[in-house]
């Protein structure tokens, strides 16, 4: 339990370092037919850049997760792309493959964004993403390297579904086993969508019963959260390989050590 606590308060220290970017997003995305796959770690701060404006976009994408000493999808990369580089993100709807987070960036809000233009604040991220890389170091370096325990293990059969969003301090410590796990996964970003949603579950800045925006990608996820009719939290980890559903960090942790890890 108190490991666990540590772990959080480096997520969210990692997450202040950010500025906040990766909370926030569009009520209404434009999530294209066929899922984006994005070879990434969740460590790697030139990864996160991407992951923040998938935040901001708002799009829910498939996460193929390639942690420093990971076989499964490495190879994939270098054989559809001929460099061992990441992100890699693979569009099956344009046919576009691309690397370089900036190049990434600017594809994602011009096919998926409202204008079609890149915002001047995401426009010229600097070359090598200081802040991000000290969010990875704070946070303890966790979602950089493969669980060497678990090195050949098949990868299940059915991706797994995760309800995040990038800034969350609770969700990044399950993305970090995701990735050190090397489980393939489907990212559902909840992002917050306008000032009611601020805050944890429990304390949002808005008190009283959550009513989420009218017509929004929320009020769509609310009935998935089973006995949160009514409100939204993240995690939420569904496992269609096991028919197990759950909510709390901690919960979910110890579910895919036991069922995944060593």
């Amino acid at each position: 339990m108190v490991h666990h606590q540590i772990k959080v308060v480096q997520a969210l220290v990692s997450t202040i370092t950010a500025g906040g970017r990766g909370a926030t997003g569009t009520a209404f995305p434009n999530q294209p037919e066929k899922a984006l796959k994005l070879y990434e770690f969740e460590g790697s701060p030139f990864c996160r850049r991407v992951r923040e404006v998938m935040t901001l976009l708002n799009l829910d994408y498939e996460v193929y997760p390639c942690p420093k000493g990971g076989a499964k999808y490495r190879n994939i990369v270098k054989e559809q792309g001929g460099k061992l580089m990441f992100p890699f993100l693979v569009d099956e709807n344009t046919g576009e493959k691309l690397y370089q987070s900036q190049d990434i960036v600017d594809y994602l809000f011009k096919h998926y964004g409202k204008s079609g233009k890149t915002p001047k604040k995401y426009a010229h991220y600097p070359k090598y993403p200081v802040v991000a890389l000290v969010g990875t170091v704070v946070n303890g370096a966790r979602g950089v390297w493969i669980d060497k325990k678990i090195i050949n293990r098949e990868a299940p059969q059915q991706l797994l579904q995760l309800w995040s969003f990038e800034a969350s301090p609770y969700s990044r410590i399950i993305r970090g086993v995701l990735t050190e796990l090397e489980l393939p996964f489907v990212l559902h970003n909840v992002a917050k969508e306008r000032w009611q949603d601020q805050g944890p579950s429990v304390l949002r800045l808005k008190p009283g019963k959550y009513i989420p925006l009218p017509g929004g990608k929320r009020e769509q996820v609310v009935p998935v959260m089973g006995r949160y009719k009514n409100d939204i939290q993240v995690p939420y980890l569904v496992d269609p390989n096991t028919g197990v559903s759950l909510f709390e960090s901690e919960a979910i942790v110890k579910y895919l050590q036991k069922q995944y890890g060593a």
